[in-house]
């Protein structure tokens, strides 16, 4: 975790169980669906829709399973009971946490995430404490290893994509995030895949506007934390602003 979000790296970091594939299915319905209730269930008329169909792929998400949410949130009674929710804490160490959700029932889910806080080193606390520390990009990941010969090199990497339009790059785990501003995220993207660039994920993330450097303990104490975020159904991304 660098800032941006849990399922940006999650491949990055382990191979997915048949549990964990499964919730990830059942989580991603639910940003579909509420992207299609928001936008309607057009993905070439409704960006976020396109960015949650993608990210579905990525996780060989079956396509049966996408229809079913886009036409629950754009038409069934169920995708109407779901709710956005944002809670923000400190972990660890004083980190701050932001932690993003879509849930259809806040009260159960915020009570959850509080224990997992308590149970873990942190607190929740108050709305607005801890957005302020962290800003919204659009973030584009981008595995070397991927790519074509020439683009394995890291200079040459790094090169392409600021010619594509990065704002700013950053390597964690031997990925590369590319930011953008927000409005910006569908031409970074189609500049990359121009230039022969794959991209293993394309999201709308929290990133730190300033990051925080801790001890190792520390580290591993919120990694701790953002696992146990991750296993509750109802979170979708976990955001601080912890430098790896």
């Amino acid at each position: 975790m660098s800032g941006h979000s849990h399922f940006a790296s999650i491949k990055h970091k382990k191979e997915l169980t048949d549990q964990k594939r499964g919730q990830m299915f059942s989580k991603m319905a639910q940003v579909i669906a509420m992207a299609a209730r928001q936008g309607g269930p057009n993905p070439e008329t409704n960006y976020r829709l396109r960015l949650a169909i993608d990210k579905a792929k990525e996780v060989n998400m079956p396509r049966e399973n996408v229809e079913r949410a886009i036409k629950r949130g754009s038409g069934g009674d169920d995708g109407a009971k779901l709710e956005e929710v944002i809670f923000e804490g400190y972990g660890p160490g004083g980190v701050a946490v932001m932690v993003a959700g879509i849930t259809d029932n806040k009260n159960r889910t915020f009570s959850e995430v509080r224990q997992i806080l308590n149970q873990n080193g942190g607190k929740i606390v108050g709305e607005g404490a801890i957005r302020w520390l962290l800003e919204q990009k659009g973030v584009a990941v981008i595995d070397p290893k991927s790519q074509p010969a020439e683009l394995q090199n890291k200079e040459n990497l790094e090169l392409a994509v600021i010619e594509a339009g990065a704002d700013d790059i950053y390597w964690h785990d031997d990925v590369l995030d590319v930011h953008t501003k927000p409005e910006n995220l569908e031409t970074l993207r189609k500049n990359l895949e121009a230039k022969g660039i794959k991209i293993e994920s394309a999201s709308m993330d929290m990133v730190p506007k300033e990051p925080i450097e801790a001890d190792e303990a520390t580290k591993e104490a919120c990694q701790k934390l953002f696992d146990a975020l991750d296993e509750n159904d109802s979170v979708q991304d976990v955001y601080s602003n912890l430098k790896l």
